[in-house]
């Protein structure tokens, strides 16, 4: 006796916020980023089931490369640290009027460092250049 074939269940449909608005942040946990209607105060991500909370509507985002596993981090505007979910290094948070560059005086690696310090230490080679000495070894980065 033949066994009737049932039909495949529909996909679901995505819900769409009136006018199609849509959020986007990433993922506290898996870092994916995450598209989520305006209004919703978490999103569950579809990857790793992680929920992750939705700042308030209004709330200035930025975002910066975690300095120990290279991920890119958002948090809060004006948080003075962000610590990574992947790695749990702790970063400085710096605006873009406190942060200043310079060459290694040893391998040439561009370096950022607190703008006002004497001194950068390079990660890369560990040699320490002395900064503010001379204005064309320093370049301070504004917008």
């Amino acid at each position: 006796m033949p066994v009737p074939l049932a039909p495949y269940p529909t996909p679901p449909v995505p819900f769409t916020a009136p006018n199609g608005t849509q959020g986007q942040l990433v993922c506290s946990g898996c870092r994916n980023l995450l598209l989520y209607p305006v209004g919703a105060t978490s999103v569950c991500c579809a990857v790793c089931n992680a929920v992750t909370a939705v700042p308030p509507p209004g709330t200035e985002m930025a975002q910066l490369i975690c300095g120990g596993c290279h991920t890119l981090l958002m948090y809060i505007r004006g948080a003075t640290s962000v610590q990574c979910s992947c790695c749990h290094t702790i970063n400085l948070a710096l605006e873009a009027n406190q942060v200043a560059h310079v060459n290694c005086g040893n391998c040439q690696m561009l370096l950022m460092y607190q703008y006002g310090a004497r001194s950068v230490k390079c990660a890369v080679c560990n040699f320490v250049t002395s900064v503010g000495a001379s204005p064309s070894s320093e370049q301070k980065f504004t917008n």
